[in-house]
């Protein structure tokens, strides 16, 4: 078992929750979060107030989950990654888990 993290913008979040199902799995968290960028943006640029850094809302979700079930969601989010058009694609990590009750 491991732990599976998967950062998207608040757009994907319908695409992203259909991708755990499709990859079978069935029990996850997810939760509210900010995404920043370093660097001048065309946000930034055009803002009010330039020196300000405004986050993009974005989601966080998580899951342990087996391998087999890890390498299918890794697989169909690198398949939805090369159809966004977009420079915010989804991102994925896996942690191994030392211990777990």
């Amino acid at each position: 078992m491991k732990l599976v993290i998967v950062t998207a913008v608040e757009e994907f979040q319908k695409e992203v929750l259909k991708l755990f199902k499709k990859a079978n799995i069935q029990n996850l968290s997810s939760s509210d979060i900010d995404g920043h960028k370093t660097g001048p943006s065309v946000t930034m640029a055009s803002s009010w107030f330039p020196g300000e850094q405004f986050g993009n809302e974005s989601r966080l979700f998580f899951s342990f989950a087996e391998d087999e079930n890890i390498d299918a969601l890794f697989g169909l989010l690198k398949e939805f990654n090369t159809n966004v058009e977009t420079n915010n694609p989804i991102k994925a990590v896996v942690v191994p888990i030392e211990k777990s009750i």
